[in-house]
């Protein structure tokens, strides 16, 4: 079946985040929204679909995740990502930032050094400081159009007896596919000193052309008994409003720790449709998601020629993996409350604003392409219209 990612699907007066809330965000309803890391792509039709037959049942009383729950994602990421996972290994979360704050009370204390690479997905910080624990840099760098992980820097702080490190991986915002051998040499000094490592992998399936997933805990037993990984379908399938995500612990001790907080937040029974969503996206979802990647990177393709030629002022960082673009406007000059207000007053757009990733995130801008390419295009217009204006009224 061919999927028509060019529709334009009205989102608006739907209590959704991205657009119901611009007025919030921005100060105005005038902007188009490039924010939220969700799609503006219709959610796949099998997933609708066992959504519907499951609602003509018109009991939705307590439920449980049957075995072909399990199945579908083990076999998802044997698949995907040539990953054996058993099912003992698996606990559910309502969500990747509910069970990256169920690791940091089940793995740390308070007052527990927990490392975090910025510019990197804000709510790891509050993950970490709303707990009593304490929030350590480890700070990455922009080489060449590509962040790199300073290893010195971070065994400095695994040695100094950091608790855990928290990874994006792939890199939110920074899109990158982290390579085997960066994610070995992480490994290798987080095993070395007792660091443990909690790898959220929600943008596992979304590597785009070119580049590949690794998965951290698929490295070596080791890796795998010292990993805390976090999976779910909902950036993959635009499920985000069904928080349903898998959290996998090959370690049986780690395990009955996480559990522990789990059972104690009473919160492992999920949502009834949610587990629908889950099942038919994995079972089904192969075909639709080559079409998406493919998509995707005509989109990423236009972004990178359309800077290149007509926004000389903006630098695309090419993202490797994630649907979301970083781009930075440090050439323009500005500081980061006149580029906000140039974002938004100027261009029109609605995007994330660097600083909010933390330390390294000034002068960027996050910029989501998971949308109809016309829509992109739209957005690329109005940012060179907005530096046109700017140049006029000087």
């Amino acid at each position: 079946m061919k999927y028509n990612f060019d529709e334009i699907t009205d989102r608006s007066n739907t209590a959704c985040v991205k657009y119901d809330l611009r007025n919030l965000f921005f100060g105005t309803e005038e902007v188009l929204p490039m924010w939220v890391a969700d799609m503006d792509f219709r959610t796949p039709d099998f997933i609708m679909d066992a959504i519907r037959k499951r609602a003509e049942h018109e009991v939705l009383g307590y439920s449980i995740r049957p075995d072909s729950y399990f199945t579908s994602l083990t076999a998802w990421l044997m698949r995907r990502h040539q990953w054996a996972v058993d099912r003992q290994w698996i606990a559910f979360s309502p969500g990747i930032v509910p069970a990256v704050n169920m690791a940091v009370l089940a793995f740390s204390q308070r007052r527990d050094r927990i490392i975090v690479q910025p510019p990197v997905y804000f709510p790891f910080f509050d993950a970490v400081k709303k707990h009593g624990r304490k929030l350590v840099y480890n700070q990455l760098i922009m080489e060449n159009g590509r962040y790199r992980m300073d290893f010195e820097d971070l065994e400095k702080h695994c040695r100094e007896g950091a608790a855990m490190i928290i990874l994006s991986n792939p890199h939110n915002p920074g899109g990158n596919a982290w390579t085997r051998e960066e994610l070995r040499k992480l490994a290798d000094l987080c095993n070395r000193y007792g660091v443990l490592m909690v790898s959220d992998e929600i943008h596992s399936d979304l590597v785009n052309r070119g580049y590949r997933h690794t998965v951290l805990a698929g490295l070596s037993p080791e890796t795998a008994a010292n990993t805390v990984t976090m999976v779910a379908p909902s950036k993959t399938f635009n499920l985000a409003g069904m928080a349903t995500s898998s959290v996998i612990i090959s370690n049986p001790l780690l395990m009955k720790k996480f559990r522990k907080v789990l059972d104690a937040l009473h919160i492992e029974m999920g949502n009834l449709f949610g587990n629908i969503a889950s099942e038919a996206a994995y079972t089904h979802g192969d075909a639709w998601l080559e079409q998406l990647l493919d998509y995707i990177d005509g989109n990423i393709r236009l972004l990178m020629d359309f800077a290149d030629k007509r926004l000389p002022q903006v630098k695309v960082i090419r993202p490797e993996a994630t649907y979301m673009a970083w781009l930075d406007f440090s050439a323009t000059g500005m500081n980061q409350h006149e580029l906000k207000t140039f974002v938004i007053e100027k261009a029109g757009l609605g995007l994330n604003e660097g600083p909010q990733f933390g330390p390294g995130g000034e002068g960027y801008m996050r910029m989501n392409l998971a949308c109809p390419r016309a829509t992109l295009q739209k957005a690329l217009e109005q940012l060179e219209a907005g530096f046109k204006g700017k140049i006029a009224d000087v």
